[in-house]
């Protein structure tokens, strides 16, 4: 990659043409093409995700699809946590074979194709839309985070201002998007409403494509140095994967296969955890690691499976919660029968404006910065006080008896989920930033880039977990489930509170 030339510097000779680093608050030009893809691409997702629970179970009379609760949670978990997973194999698609370049542009195009086929009436389309938006995000997601860093030197110093940039694109996305699709959704057509998140990732396309002279060489070429022959198996490889990935679907579409949703969220759980399992141990046993190495990665392991609990209790938000806000929230505002998925934009409004107040923090305690498994604990602990709200929330909602029999429920404030929002925000931001830098002091560096990989698995177990656990959203009393969640929270919290010094034994000088 050609160095950015300092403000006010002439280009070296012959360079690729790129612009003073004053060009986007004060960094590269690229940074506004990668800022504007990535906030279009959150866009796309975060609006239909605002949508697909409450489409799946809505009736054939307001033209959802009718699905059950736990079908629905089942599919919702499956989708949210592949999308975590499919970044795998979309960072060695690029790394081996496309360059980050092209493998974001067929992401974007992968993901626009996908929510044109939800825009269309039809079972088939809906699956086959969320197949590709899957297979797109794992294209796009990783590959433009990656050219972000290529813009600057290592030693850059803006390099990390650069990124908290680039994640107000991510938050501004999401936050923006309920605002527009949700109401466009729910009271005028939910295929609509699909259809303009796939405009959105049209428009991140023509925009991507336009700044694309403002990259330099920035993701043109696979990182891997690999020759012909590495390179056509490579390719054979991928054509295998995704030919096998269409003989399932075939299968399972045709009835040969007989697989529910929720047999495939709970094999696709116990397939990640025994991956995670088998991998740990695998490096820890005979990864070549050495003594302090190996006290680290087992430092990890630890912190994946607090990290897993963590995202399969955030993940409510677009499901049991969301499905909370549509069926028992009052959402009169001023005489505005708000949509029930307005809602999902308050946790990315939360992260935009306390990201900044814990960074802060996290700075001005010095010395006093709690360890990183101390922040876990504490995003554990926020995150059982945002459920211990929708305990509260729930028995207020439990129904009265109305003249001529029946119970109708209560419609509790819509203040109850924007306290859940805020205790789950602070979570968060005590979690998930924290644990994507500790991944990368604790693990070695000759494996950071596999255990970023493994890292994403928890997310995605979370998700798929998340999924199953707002399936029961009509099977058991919410104040039950919600205080579940935050029991488990709760406890895991505590426990790894006790855990932080042998766990700062066993990150050592790492931090």
């Amino acid at each position: 990659m050609t160095a950015e030339p300092s403000a006010g510097a002439a280009a070296p000779p012959g360079a690729p043409a790129v612009p003073y680093a004053t060009a986007f608050f004060g960094h590269p030009r690229g940074l506004a093409t990668l800022f504007f893809t990535e906030f279009w691409e959150r866009f796309s997702y975060y609006g239909m995700r605002a949508l697909l629970i409450l489409f799946m179970t809505a009736g054939a009379v307001q033209g959802g699809l009718g699905f059950t609760t736990r079908q629905a949670g089942a599919i919702y978990g499956l989708y949210t946590g592949s999308v975590y997973l499919m970044a795998l194999p979309g960072g060695w698609i690029a790394d081996r074979l496309l360059g980050q370049r092209r493998s974001v542009f067929l992401g974007g195009c992968l993901i626009a194709a996908g929510n044109f086929s939800l825009a269309v009436n039809s079972l088939l389309a809906f699956y086959v839309g969320l197949a590709l938006i899957v297979a797109g995000t794992g294209l796009l997601k990783p590959n433009v985070s990656t050219m972000v860093g290529e813009l600057y030197p290592s030693d850059y110093a803006r390099r990390d201002a650069g990124f908290s940039i680039f994640y107000m694109g991510i938050n501004l996305g999401a936050f923006i998007a309920p605002l527009i699709c949700g109401p466009l959704g729910e009271r005028v057509n939910w295929h609509l409403a699909f259809a303009a998140t796939g405009a959105g990732m049209v428009l991140g396309l023509v925009q991507y494509s336009l700044g694309g002279k403002y990259l330099g060489e920035a993701g043109l070429r696979p990182n891997a140095a690999v020759d012909a022959a590495a390179r056509a198996r490579s390719w054979t490889l991928l054509g295998g994967a995704v030919g096998a990935a269409v003989l399932l679907a075939v299968l399972v579409a045709t009835g040969i296969l007989p697989l529910t949703a929720q047999r495939a969220a709970s094999g696709a759980t116990l397939a990640i955890v025994g991956l995670a399992i088998v991998y740990f141990l695998f490096q820890i046993g005979a990864g070549g690691l050495d003594k302090e190495e190996t006290k680290r990665m087992v430092a990890i392991f630890v912190l994946f499976v607090f990290s897993t609990l963590f995202w399969a209790g955030y993940e409510q938000a677009g499901s049991s919660l969301n499905l909370f806000a549509e069926r028992l929230t009052n959402r009169n505002v001023l005489g505005w029968d708000m949509p029930a998925s307005v809602l999902q934009s308050v946790n990315p409004l939360f992260v935009i404006a306390f990201a900044p107040v814990f960074a802060w923090i996290w700075v001005r305690l010095g010395r006093r910065n709690p360890s990183s498994p101390t922040k876990f604990a504490f995003g554990l602990l926020f995150s059982a006080l945002g459920f211990l709200t929708m305990v509260a929330a729930s028995l207020g909602s439990v129904g009265h008896a109305v003249v001529g029999g029946g119970v109708t429920p209560r419609l509790v404030s819509p203040w109850w989920l924007v306290l859940t929002y805020l205790f789950s925000t602070c979570g968060e931001l005590c979690l998930s930033p924290v644990g994507l830098s500790t991944v990368t002091k604790l693990a070695p560096h000759r494996k950071v880039s596999q255990m970023m990989g493994i890292w994403f698995m928890s997310l995605s177990l979370g998700n798929i977990i998340g999924g199953q656990i707002a399936g029961r959203f009509e099977a058991f009393p919410l104040y039950q489930i919600f205080g579940v969640v935050a029991l488990v929270s709760g406890a895991a919290g505590v426990v790894l509170l006790l855990l932080v010094r042998p766990m700062r034994g066993l990150i050592g000088g790492a931090e």
